[in-house]
């Protein structure tokens, strides 16, 4: 690509140009000369953590954080970093009942009881925690699409909360903001084709069933097999339901995989994006929660799969919708995965 550069005057070098030059030269496999990716970082979004030993607590942001430092990827200048945006009610109510949502602010401010059945406590301050998490999975959807400050593609390390439903929460999750981004890109910005690739340890049961019988929504998701893991759903027969049929694709794959397994198994999901689903935006959900030695599941990736994961995507993103491209943290109790994990998939967009 250096070449192609060299013969343009850089008077005429902006960043619409180098966002077209980058689109089509990663579409024909070349590697791209610049990606620019916002990341989130705030304490804000540490307000999203249930406390004392519960496996998704607060610091888990800050693990991953220390390691972007320690890499002086905040000193790159590929990378925004944004800050944290609260989420409107409105927007909350798009996608989960009122009633549910009523639950969820009166347990906010006395921070006692269960938002389920018994895995995700109530907490103070859980509705404002969960409208961050909201809110910066938009403003990443907001940025990759209207491509401002140049930014091609964003990653928000606490988002990805797919287990949550409409009128519950479930599996640690509050506020489903895959759910809420997807249903927004569509009345916002018009986007109908989108896919959505789950690599969290745990089916991301949240989104396919919500959207089971949404042809235009294309699920793809690898994740240990439900009768290992919660939430036991996530069959491969599960293909969509109606006129949906044939646009969803679940991947169960057995305890102990490792990161063979998943590369081959994956090489599924990128022919059915590739081809099937053809899609004008990406979102991805790279939990780290099955990589080798998370303390509730029982796969043996390592980072190397969420890399091959992303680079693979970020490749079609760039083929099929202009690079349009999110990443979600989701899952992951294992603070030095979540480092190691989600660095690659940050690395990923600037560079493949």
């Amino acid at each position: 690509m250096s070449y192609f550069m060299s013969i343009i005057p850089s008077s005429q070098i902006n960043n619409k140009c180098l966002t077209f030059l980058n689109a089509y030269f990663c579409g024909l496999g070349f590697r791209s000369m610049h990606c620019s990716t916002a990341v989130f970082f705030g304490e804000e979004l540490a307000r999203y953590g249930f406390g004392g030993s519960h496996p998704m607590s607060s610091d888990r942001i800050y693990a991953f954080w220390f390691k972007f430092k320690n890499e002086s990827l905040d000193q790159s200048n590929q990378i925004v970093i944004e800050k944290p945006v609260l989420a409107d009610e409105k927007v909350i109510l798009s996608f989960h009942e009122k009633d549910y949502v009523d639950l969820v602010k009166k347990a906010s401010k006395h921070g006692r009881g269960f938002l389920d059945t018994g895995d995700t406590p109530a907490f103070k301050g859980v509705f404002e925690g969960s409208c961050y998490v909201v809110g910066s999975t938009l403003k990443a959807l907001d940025l990759v699409v209207r491509k401002e400050e140049g930014i091609d593609h964003a990653f928000n390390p606490i988002g990805g909360l797919h287990h949550s439903r409409r009128s519950s929460a479930a599996g640690f999750c509050v506020f489903n903001d895959i759910g809420i981004a997807i249903l927004e890109a569509r009345k916002k910005y018009g986007i109908k084709r989108i896919a959505y690739v789950d690599i969290d340890a745990h089916h991301g049961d949240g989104v396919y069933y919500e959207f089971e019988d949404d042809p235009l929504m294309f699920f793809a998701d690898i994740h240990e097999d439900g009768y290992f893991l919660y939430p036991g759903t996530g069959s491969e027969l599960e293909t969509g339901l109606g006129n949906a049929e044939g646009t969803k694709l679940n991947i169960p794959i057995a305890p102990d995989s490792t990161d063979n397994d998943f590369i081959v198994n994956f090489k599924k999901i990128e022919k059915f994006i590739d081809e099937i689903a053809k899609p004008e935006l990406i979102i991805l959900q790279c939990g780290a929660d099955s990589l080798s030695g998370d303390p509730i599941t029982h796969l043996k990736y390592t980072a190397n799969a969420h890399r091959h994961a992303a680079d693979s995507l970020h490749r079609l993103a760039h083929k099929h919708c202009n690079g349009k491209m999110i990443a979600l943290g989701g899952g992951g109790y294992n603070r030095t995965n979540i480092a190691n994990a989600w660095i690659s998939v940050v690395k990923s967009f600037m560079t493949t």
